[in-house]
């Protein structure tokens, strides 16, 4: 996935077959401006902090990725691009806001 460079958009919808972590070569692909996971309730682990590389970012989705665990990331906070981010029933995480965010 991370020598995709030109990629822009990436969603993972209804991806309940798709197993494992979130790959941390995501955070190689700087032309990313959308990344969705949407019911991607199979993926499991902590939300990879190589995502903060992502600078290109506007839109950031983690809903209903309920098997994600651990904190939000405070490298989110890179993101300076970043116009929406949403956690809509990813019940798992813990923690606070990043203040960064």
């Amino acid at each position: 996935l991370g020598q995709l460079t030109a990629l822009t958009r990436l969603s993972f919808t209804c991806a309940s077959s798709l197993i494992g972590t979130i790959p941390t070569e995501l955070g190689q692909l700087r032309a990313l401006e959308g990344l969705y996971f949407f019911y991607a309730s199979s993926l499991t682990g902590t939300i990879p902090t190589q995502l903060g590389q992502l600078t290109a970012l506007t839109r950031l989705s983690f809903t209903c990725a309920s098997s994600l665990i651990g904190t939000i990331p405070t490298e989110l906070g890179q993101l300076r691009a970043l116009e929406g981010l949403y956690f809509f029933y990813a019940s798992s995480l813990t923690g606070t806001i990043p203040t960064q965010l």
